[in-house]
């Protein structure tokens, strides 16, 4: 981390603390793309810091990443927003696809704060992510932690799946999270998604659970302060 991010991190209302044993220092090309421009602008201030991070406006359609993440429910049901757009262009196995793995290693429920990483069946991308903001469809998010605990979770995801295929994916898509059917605000949708970046960068937890309980332990109060962002700290390496 650099003197200059050190500095932001204790501005920003949360200190971090020293790397625990479980850091990871991933090659990975993220791109944040959104057709929203107010989206897009929030992002740049966020993320101002964060350079490698690609920023652009325009559709995820058009990203050519190794994993585009599609914000979603809980149930995995593709019908609106981003999560439509992209069943249309993949075609309707995709939800087969997500539904399937939700109801394998959920249950058939996928809670906020987790996600699934399924074959896309296509080149471009190979994996589609399927993370939460909201349980119902269409659901007002505006305020609730669900895109920090939606970002995170995709992330995550990346991790488990490079566990699994090492650089399986080494790029990846996201849309702002929530800032269309969940109605969060820009800014407040840029600022919980540099929380779930950089958590990412951080530490890779050991389960959802553990990360979901991370996350709602730091930023519970963060409605007092949605302008703010928070750098969330790593728990300590269990023993």
């Amino acid at each position: 981390m650099t003197n200059r991010q050190q500095a932001e991190a204790t501005s920003d209302t949360q200190q971090t603390e020293p790397m625990t044993d479980r850091q990871v220092k991933p090659q990975l090309k993220v791109v944040l793309t959104d057709i929203n421009p107010r989206v897009v602008e929030a992002w740049r201030s966020a993320f101002a810091d964060t350079p490698e991070v690609e920023i652009h406006q325009g559709s995820i359609l058009d990203q050519h990443v190794d994993a585009w993440v599609s914000p979603t429910n809980s149930r995995g049901r593709m019908d609106g927003g981003v999560d439509a757009v992209i069943k249309r262009y993949l075609g309707p196995g995709i939800q087969l696809r997500v539904q399937r793995a939700i109801r394998d290693r959920f249950g058939g429920s996928l809670p906020v704060g987790s996600a699934v990483c399924v074959p896309s069946g296509a080149a471009n991308p190979k994996f589609v992510i399927s993370t939460p903001t909201m349980v119902r469809p269409a659901q007002d998010v505006s305020a609730t932690l669900n895109v920090a605990l939606a970002c995170a979770a995709a992330f995550q995801a990346i991790h488990l799946q490079n566990e699994t295929e090492p650089d399986s994916i080494r790029s990846v898509a996201l849309v702002g999270l929530g800032a269309a059917t969940g109605r969060v605000p820009a800014q407040v949708c840029a600022n919980l998604m540099w929380s779930g970046y950089t958590l990412f960068h951080d530490h890779r937890f050991h389960d959802y659970d553990e990360l979901r309980q991370t996350i709602r332990a730091q930023l519970d109060d963060i409605e007092r302060q949605p302008t703010q962002r928070v750098r969330i700290r790593p728990p300590r390496p269990r023993r």
